[in-house]
């Protein structure tokens, strides 16, 4: 019992050590129990997650009477285990129809969002919705449509019912196993199935009179007011920035500025928030202080925060209520109310009350790059100002030198800490980024956004076009930094997509590092280098097939050959990204396409007329042979088959070489049978994990092909 007490004793200790630090862990902890809700590979039951908050609920009620020092462990336990709760609870209170068959036919609703696709046309969110010869019960919540051909009938704004006739399809899986689920996304969205339409789009009736539908006018109004008052390029960035209408800038220009690592430049978020409400903050003080007497007598601090808030909220209703600046409001809001409430603005402490309030409203933001990459970026700034703060590092300085070692660390430290966040994602490094961003970021800071600020104010009077001429050369400063980087040789360095453990590995290190006071801080260290050495060691699949059997795509020498040069372009320039090579499906269906076999196992891919035939005539020399058809009546021996509607089941497949051994990776086997893509689930059905097997073929499970004597031999791999 004195050994079980020491060894007891150990943890306690270390814990008193983090006094006044055990609020920043919190967020944390919350986090790693919605990470582990969201790596379930079967959807956990309302029961268990009942379960789950009553032992949370108890084990609170239990505070009272533990030790004070033991309270801390405790609490981190119940925060994990509400994350989960909270994850769960998030996903049943989000669950909408979605539509389980492919739909052509007569489409209605009313727009409730209006955005542009990857190829640049427009697509419209409708709510409201009305499918022919489906059931209201079982028709999506919303529906989103991708306006193909002429359009040029109708005008969509936000409130109006509009009508088309268009093809639509319940939300894709993964275009690999592991790959980016936009089935998930699109379940915490609402959103039931997407689509397109090559016909004009009618309208039934005239937009409702909302404050929805005036703030899209103002936006439009402000947009085209813009475009018109600075012409070109210029004017399409400040519209994107103010608006958020990016529909003017031009594929080169978006491709220029992330070349440079500047396109977080148009994407309002937490730089532009922070930016335009802390204008305002400073203004409406320097106007305040102005007034005789006024300093001394009011709380001029706090009504500049007040009004920064409303000019924060404002920006954000301009904007369409985007996600990204939503999540950049409420960062923006905790540090102005912090403000009103006498305490420090910008804190570590601020920073993880942010994150408490953004995965507690919308838990399922975690995975998302935006957040990661914000309260990385956020988190290293503000820990290492502190640093700096702390130590007077630059009290000595010139002003002038100050300001700019603040620029280029400021740079250096955000870039350091969204690097691995952005690589993982978006399979790019801007070699040249830093340099783009101390010669870019100020601009926008000191010219930029004081002038957008300055042109607001005086629209009113008429004298907005002086105001609008000096943001309109801050901005041509960026477009030519943005343009003269990316054009520089080596500017982009492709990097390949990591293994799922990567990125948690690198958070919680870098997170220990920079939370846990005392000497064990330098532990954090060892899971960050564990998840660079898993990434640096990790093989992309040797052989990648689309969920519909069409495309395939192989390594080789050269990179991975793909097997025709159109069609399934979404999946083609997912893979060759992940691989860390240039998405140019043309060019990689150019390259000689070597044979299919792994490990020892033949494997032919059939497509075309007379597919029958020629996968009859295939079996006879290959173990596995991939169709992109539904085959009718018996298999042929001995080889097995995996046509469409295996693929169907599974989704798309993964083949790599393992311990001498060929494994068959499935996109639904990966994911995991969750609502979002597992109709029995939906329709209120107990799926439990025998059941989820029995339900999917053999190779929704990933299967393993061993070569022994000549003859291929295939194993089922438990999960």
């Amino acid at each position: 019992m004195r050994a079980l007490t020491s060894l007891l004793q150990i943890p306690l200790d270390i814990v008193d050590r983090q006094h006044g630090r055990l609020f920043l862990w919190l967020p944390v902890c919350f986090a790693v129990g919605i990470g582990l809700f969201f790596a379930q590979s079967l959807e956990p039951s309302r029961v268990l997650l009942w379960m789950l908050a009553g032992a949370g609920a108890l084990a609170l009620l239990a505070l009272r009477r533990m030790p004070h020092r033991a309270a801390p462990l405790l609490i981190a336990v119940v925060a994990v285990i509400f994350g989960f709760v909270n994850a769960g609870l998030r996903t049943h209170l989000v669950a909408e129809p979605v539509l389980g068959f492919r739909y052509y036919g007569p489409v209605e609703g009313r727009v409730i969002k209006i955005d542009r696709s990857a190829s640049d046309a427009l697509r419209l969110t409708l709510d409201e919705v009305v499918l022919r010869d489906v059931s209201p019960e079982r028709v999506p919540a919303r529906v989103r449509v991708s306006l193909h051909g002429r359009q040029d009938f109708v005008s969509p704004a936000p409130g109006m019912r509009l009508a088309m006739t268009a093809h639509l399809s319940p939300p894709p899986g993964p275009t690999e196993p592991g790959g980016f689920d936009f089935q998930r996304m699109a379940w915490f969205d609402r959103l039931g199935a997407v689509g397109y339409t090559r016909v004009p789009v009618l309208r039934v009736a005239e937009s409702d009179p909302t404050p929805l539908l005036w703030v899209h006018q103002l936006r439009q109004s402000l947009s085209t007011a813009l475009q018109s008052r600075l012409s070109g390029q210029i004017g399409a960035f400040s519209a994107a920035i103010l608006t958020g209408d990016r529909s003017g800038i031009s594929l080169d220009t978006a491709e220029a500025l992330r070349g440079a690592n500047l396109s977080h430049l148009l994407a309002i978020s937490g730089l532009h928030m922070g930016l335009l409400t802390g204008a305002v903050f400073y203004a409406l003080r320097l106007m305040l202080a102005m007034i005789p007497g006024a300093a001394l007598t009011w709380p001029i601090k706090k009504i500049a925060a007040a009004g920064a808030l409303v000019a924060g909220g404002f920006y954000l209703a301009l904007s369409g209520f985007n996600v990204a600046t939503e999540r950049a409001f409420v960062m923006v809001s905790v540090m102005l109310v912090a403000v009103l409430l006498d305490r420090q603005a910008i804190s570590l402490r601020a920073v993880a009350l942010a994150a408490l309030i953004l995965l507690l409203i919308q838990p399922e933001v975690l995975p998302e790059p935006g957040f990661q990459m914000s309260f990385a970026a956020t988190t290293a700034l503000v820990a290492v100002f502190s640093i700096v703060r702390r130590m007077s590092l630059m009290t000595r300085w010139p002003r002038w030198m100050r300001g700019l070692a603040t620029v280029v660390l400021s740079s250096a430290v955000a870039g350091i800490a969204t690097a691995p966040v952005a690589a993982a994602h978006f399979n790019r490094i801007s070699d040249y980024g830093l340099i783009a961003n101390v010669t870019a970021v100020p601009v926008m800071g000191a010219v930029v956004m004081p002038s957008a600020v300055l042109a607001l104010l005086l629209t009113p009077l008429g004298l907005q076009g002086l105001a609008l001429a000096v943001m309109g050369q801050g901005i041509r400063w960026i477009l030519f930094v943005a343009g003269t980087v990316s054009s520089w040789e080596g500017a982009v360095s492709r990097i390949a997509a990591p293994p799922p453990s990567t990125l948690p590995l690198i958070a919680l290190g870098g997170v220990f590092v920079i939370l846990w006071r005392g000497r064990w801080q330098v532990l954090g260290v060892l899971p960050v280098a564990a998840g660079f050495l898993l990434w640096a060691l990790h093989e992309r699949p040797a052989l990648l097939v689309s969920d519909d059997g069409g495309l395939v795509g192989r390594l080789s020498a050269e990179g991975r050959a793909l097997s025709k040069p159109k069609g399934a372009g979404f999946a083609a320039r997912v893979w060759l990204e992940n691989d860390g090579d240039r998405p140019d499906q043309a060019r990689a269906a150019a390259r000689p396409m070597p044979p299919l076999d792994v490990a020892g196992v033949r494997i032919k891919h059939v497509t075309g007329r007379g597919w029958q035939e020629a996968a009859q005539t295939a079996c006879r020399h290959a173990d596995l042979v991939i169709v992109n058809k539904v085959w009718e009546g018996a298999r042929p021996e001995p080889c097995l088959v995996i046509d469409l509607a295996v693929l169907r089941q599974s989704g798309a497949l993964a083949f790599r070489e393992e311990r001498g051994a060929l494994w068959l990776d499935t996109a639904y086997g990966v994911a995991g049978a969750r609502y979002w893509n597992t109709p029995e689930l939906r329709e209120g059905k107990a799926v439990t994990a025998r059941e989820a097997r029995a339900k999917r073929p053999p190779v929704a499970l990933g299967l393993r092909f061993e070569v022994e004597a000549g003859e291929v031999r295939l194993v089922q791999r438990e999960k």
